[in-house]
């Protein structure tokens, strides 16, 4: 062990003689290396999938790849500084930030891929998904800042000097960019009010947007127009304007006016209780909530009558077939009753005994 580490040291130094032995050595290392991380890794997964947590599978799967990497690009640091250091006179002692901010890289790219993870896994079985996403988007956040400080400072900077810098700088950057800075704090609000998530059917009547919700982000929302359209909006727009989510509606409503001619005005009663009966025996529609079934007006040639109920779907295609079955049903029962559906008509009443004549035919057809 004492010579391993004297030899790992001379390395270091970069005053070994056997260079190019060396070279091959630590090539050898790196395969064997990366060979049984393979075989550890394996064996992790198999294991890690034969339990029910979400978090094992994670973290094996954000480990893989970074340490894969390190085990190739570590030795192959230490082995550009040999070269270096015995075929040039160039100094390789910047080699040894490299080899530091490889470290502090992998730790990076585990944790934002243990995010990711972590967010597909509990994405598939929670409910609210807008907020998984604002979590994960603000962790990803703070381990890039914490990371980038952590890097600076092994760059040699001083982390006092870039804090104040960034205090003057934010400030200016505040002042350039104020819409972005607008949609930042657009998208907190939308995280934290949520009037809509990720997947919803959202409009607004104040402007044309309509569709379906299919990203949202610290500077944009993209949903989806149902021509299917993508449709980017800034999130400051969401502050100013009113957003309708039909998404959350409890029921969809039928509403109709029948118009029944005229002469038909003695069954109109029969007529309103059978639709009513059959409304409050439709086995989808809610009875919970309010159904009316009236005579409502004289039209100028129909007798209306307003009919008006809500379906316990807010499926819109199921909430279309409901509505035909019920129109359907209410065709029948006005059939039954041997009366008719009215249509726009014009009555011409002439004095007696007065004759016809072509321009008041003419203007009667018009």
């Amino acid at each position: 062990m004492n010579r391993v580490y004297q030899w790992w040291n001379a390395l270091e130094q970069g005053v070994s003689h056997d260079w190019m032995s060396n070279v091959g050595l630590l090539l050898l290392l790196s395969a064997c290396l990366w060979a049984m991380w393979l075989m550890v890794t394996r064996h992790l997964t198999v294991a890690a999938d034969k339990t029910r947590l979400v978090w094992d599978d994670a973290l094996v799967g954000a480990v893989r790849r970074p340490v894969s990497w390190l085990i190739w690009l570590w030795p192959a640091a230490f082995s550009i500084g040999v070269i270096i250091d015995n075929t040039s006179d160039y100094p390789s002692d910047f080699l040894s930030v490299v080899r530091h901010l490889m470290l502090v890289w992998t730790f990076i790219w585990v944790l934002l891929r243990l995010i990711t993870n972590a967010e597909n896994a509990i994405s598939e079985t929670a409910k609210d998904v807008t907020t998984i996403n604002a979590i994960s988007k603000i962790l990803r956040l703070f381990v890039l800042v914490i990371g980038g400080l952590v890097m600076m400072q092994n760059l040699g900077l001083s982390l006092s000097g870039v804090l104040t810098f960034g205090g003057v700088g934010g400030l200016i950057v505040g002042m350039a960019a104020k819409d972005l800075l607008a949609n930042f704090f657009g998208a907190i609000m939308i995280y934290f009010d949520r009037p809509f998530k990720l997947g919803d059917w959202i409009r607004s009547p104040d402007r044309h947007i309509e569709g379906t919700v299919e990203r949202i982000g610290f500077r944009m929302t993209v949903i989806r127009t149902f021509d299917k359209r993508p449709l980017y909006v800034p999130n400051s727009v969401f502050s100013s304007i009113v957003v309708e989510n039909p998404s959350r509606m409890l029921n969809r409503r039928i509403k109709q006016k029948i118009g029944l001619r005229y002469q038909d005005a003695a069954v109109v009663g029969d007529v309103v209780r059978d639709i009513k009966q059959m409304l409050q025996q439709h086995p989808d529609i809610d009875t919970n909530q309010t159904i009316i079934v009236s005579f409502d007006n004289y039209g100028p040639s129909s007798l209306d009558i307003l009919v008006y109920s809500f379906t316990k779907t807010t499926h819109w295609v199921a909430y279309k077939e409901i509505q035909q079955d019920v129109m359907l049903k209410i065709v029948e029962i006005v059939r039954n009753h041997e009366a008719g559906f009215a249509f726009p008509t014009t009555t011409v009443h002439l004095p007696d005994g007065e004759p016809v004549r072509e321009e008041m035919l003419a203007s009667a057809v018009r």
